[in-house]
């Protein structure tokens, strides 16, 4: 029996006090900005993990660009938890690096009484599967449902004697460390393997010296999507409306346009880029430089390249293969720029030079990179799961380990 268990076991009949959250707490305080020029850390609604609950990405403010929302100062070891969706149920507990920076309205801060709850323990409570029954329960519906500070402190949670909390807190964050450390070694496991198909396929499609390499644009239609405007008065719920292709419409890691979410009219699409089932686009935004290919006529906007009249030269899937290859995406983001806006334009894609092998080899090379995709893709597919199972294991034995009976007064 694991020492998990064995604790279940022990704590089975055990009944302790229960407080209020907000009794056992207290609060941050704010800032003033009109009395700092000083710069601070600002812990937005993004910035923490929902797997790992660690601070990530942040940006320095001061008075001058400090958002509304920047308003609590927190200190090490306040515990905080995000009180509107889709952040709800992000909790951290905050490091020293972070001790006096500025954290948002959207976070409920709790600065533990150390000699009642430890900090650890308190974290664990909230996120518990009781607790979030309890959010889902007294949240303020809307857009964005949000539960208010006051009801986060009013919620009871068992506090039993800080020996025993430290016991379970030790066995608590031993799980969650290993739980973490699955998820580090499965994240390198599937970019070493997604690497290694990257640089043989690579191989496989760049590496032919006997091979005519060609203008893309001199063997193949590339032209810039168009959007009229604006875009919402041309949405149509109608039968005779034209798919609307956009991003989100393609499923993550798929390759095949098949339906989209939104329509435009008649008179919307006649302002916009047509492409027909066989085309490709490419995007040159959100997903940059991402081939996929069209398996319905629709219409794309401006944020997309279509590619067409290819078939002389290409078979559809060698050429798929062949604009996703490391070589090609590489001079797609070389030649696009750098920095927060990059521009994928038509006139570029039309320069690159890619090779045109017969179409009997490109047939073998699909057949390959088929197989190598395939594999590669069950084995990723494989690791979600295992990570899973692990942040099951956890989430089981956390909830079990933090179930009491109360005690009576």
């Amino acid at each position: 029996m694991s020492r998990a268990e064995n604790l279940i076991h022990q704590l089975a009949a055990s009944a302790v006090p229960f407080r209020a959250v907000g009794e056992i707490t207290a609060t941050a305080s704010k800032i003033k900005w009109a009395n700092t020029n000083d710069e601070f850390k600002y812990i937005d609604l993004a910035s923490v993990d929902r797997a790992t609950h660690a601070i990530g990405d942040t940006v320095v403010i001061t008075a001058k660009d400090a958002p509304s929302r920047a308003q609590q100062v927190v200190r090490t070891g306040d515990v905080i938890f995000a009180t509107t969706r889709p952040a709800q149920m992000r909790w951290a507990v905050i490091p020293a690096e972070y001790d006096g920076q500025i954290a948002s309205t959207g976070y409920c801060v709790l600065r533990p009484d150390t000699s009642v709850v430890l900090t650890n323990f308190l974290a664990h409570i909230l996120g518990t599967e009781t607790f979030r029954q309890y959010i889902e329960a007294n949240q303020v519906p809307g857009n964005y449902p949000s539960i208010s500070d006051r009801a986060v402190r009013a919620y009871r949670i068992p506090v039993p004697p800080l020996e025993l909390q430290r016991e379970l807190v030790r066995v608590l964050d031993q799980l969650n460390a290993l739980t973490s450390a699955l998820a580090e070694e499965l994240e390198n496991e599937e970019l070493a393997r997604r690497n290694q198909y990257n640089h043989h396929a690579g191989l496989l499609l760049e590496n032919a010296d006997h091979v005519a390499r060609v203008r893309f644009g001199d063997v193949a239609t590339i032209v810039r999507g168009a959007s009229p405007r604006p875009i919402q008065s041309f949405i149509t719920t109608a039968e005779d409306g034209i798919p609307w292709i956009k991003i989100g419409d393609v499923p993550a890691g798929d390759k095949f346009i098949t339906r989209t979410a939104q329509r435009v009219t008649p008179a919307g699409a006649a302002k916009s880029r047509r492409v027909v089932p066989g085309d490709f686009v490419l995007s040159n935004s959100m997903s940059f430089g991402r081939p996929y290919i069209s398996k319905i006529e629709g219409c794309i906007h401006d944020g997309w390249l279509a590619i067409s009249n290819f078939s002389e030269s290409f078979i559809p899937d060698y050429l798929y293969y062949l604009l996703r290859s490391a070589p090609v995406q590489a001079e797609f983001a070389q030649r696009a720029g750098s920095g927060t806006v990059r521009n994928l334009n038509a006139d570029i894609v039309k320069s690159v030079m890619v090779p045109v092998p017969p179409k009997s080899e490109q047939e073998r090379i699909v057949k390959i990179l088929d197989k190598f995709d395939a594999l590669v893709s069950e084995l990723s597919a494989n690791l979600p799961a295992e990570l899973k199972a692990r942040r099951t294991q956890y989430e089981y034995y956390r909830d079990r380990l933090l179930t009491f009976e109360e005690l009576a007064s």
